[in-house]
């Protein structure tokens, strides 16, 4: 495999719920030839995602902040960029500095967000002071709703070449990857519509990602090294893409 500076953008990494910690994953990135990772708590972690009536409760939020705390604890001993993982308490007060983006994550059936709480709209600003990416995987209707909402005031990336998010054609029917600060990852993506991605919005709006333990690293990056483009721009892919948008000079 030829090395390229390389960033898994998307890998879920946590100690509680699931088996999921970090000394799983490093071996994993080492094989691939991946210099560094951001990393969200698993969703079980976060909320109960079986139980469409889903109540939060302090225990849950304990558990989050745990969660989001263990990620922490990482980026200052392993080259880990940690998200933070929102949810309904919109916990704006352990959004420290350490946090490199925010995880904003439901599927069709499970626990709603609090959209209309005032306390998503501080949480929302403090994000936007920080220019914050949010990967944002949310139903269609959501998904628009919140891209509205926020309006170019912080980087969006969508995961899976919006796989989860309504579709590829359907994301890409909305025009919303020609928006300056709409992103996508291409965790788990068909290579054929990695390939369109690329061709319709060019090399500078994909972001490299495996969706582990969903996806394999290598796996996934392979995806990227196949596709026939410049060295350049597949280095853009893995690396550059993601740490424009970190606001880091290079892989720490």
């Amino acid at each position: 495999m030829e090395k390229y500076k390389t960033i898994d953008s998307h890998i879920h990494c946590g100690i509680q719920n699931v088996a999921l910690e970090y000394e799983i994953i490093r071996p994993l990135l080492e094989a691939a030839d991946i210099d560094a990772a951001c990393m969200f708590a698993p969703v079980e972690d976060i909320y109960d995602r079986d139980d469409p009536d889903f109540v939060d409760t302090p225990a849950w939020q304990e558990c989050r902040s745990r969660a989001n705390n263990y990620l922490k604890g990482l980026a200052s001993r392993h080259h880990v960029y940690p998200y933070f993982f929102v949810w309904n308490d919109f916990n704006v007060k352990e959004l420290t500095d350490e946090f490199k983006g925010i995880k904003w994550h439901r599927h069709n059936l499970e626990p709603e967000y609090h959209y209309d709480d005032p306390l998503c709209e501080e949480f929302l600003t403090k994000v936007f002071e920080r220019n914050l990416p949010i990967v944002l995987e949310e139903e269609f209707r959501n998904t628009m709703n919140l891209l509205e909402r926020i309006n170019g005031r912080t980087p969006v990336i969508i995961p899976h070449l919006g796989m989860l998010n309504g579709g590829y054609d359907v994301i890409k029917k909305t025009g919303i990857w020609k928006q300056d600060t709409v992103y996508a990852d291409s965790a788990l993506a068909y290579s054929s519509d990695i390939k369109d991605f690329i061709e319709t919005y060019g090399c500078r709006k994909l972001i490299f990602g495996s969706d582990f333990p969903f996806g394999i690293p290598e796996n996934e990056k392979k995806k990227i090294l196949d596709l026939v483009i410049r060295d350049e721009e597949k280095e853009l892919i893995l690396s550059g893409n993601i740490l424009t948008l970190l606001h880091i000079a290079e892989v720490q």
